[in-house]
């Protein structure tokens, strides 16, 4: 059974940091792409950081070199270090995962960013 649950998330002030965890099962995260995005009522989802089975990443424009995805294999667990937050990164944040012909996705985890 193919499960993602992601944990982490919380109220920061802006210019705050805050480290999102998305622990899966039923799968290795080391083979196969994880993917980070948000989701804001009102706006699209964004996509917002991605890592490949060989370890590059890439990152929506709005949160390059403040955002970064890693992943510890030996715990399947994928991560996604928020720093330099700003009010426009509040939103619920969900990890996904394409396995075969189906998308996975958690159950999300809220961030707000506020002073």
């Amino acid at each position: 059974q193919v499960q993602l649950v992601e944990s982490g998330g919380g109220l920061v002030q802006p210019g705050g940091s805050l480290r999102l965890s998305c622990a899966a099962s039923g799968f290795a995260v080391s083979s196969y792409g994880l993917r980070w995005y948000r989701q804001t009522p009102g706006k699209e989802r964004e996509l917002v950081a991605v890592i490949s089975t060989g370890g590059s990443t890439n990152y929506a424009d709005s949160v390059q070199g403040r955002f970064t995805i890693s992943r510890n294999n030996a715990k399947n667990t994928v991560y996604l270090q928020m720093n330099s937050l700003k009010p426009e990164d509040t939103a619920v944040y969900l990890c996904n995962v394409w396995i075969r012909e189906f998308n996975y996705w958690g159950q999300g985890t809220q961030v707000t960013v506020s002073s």
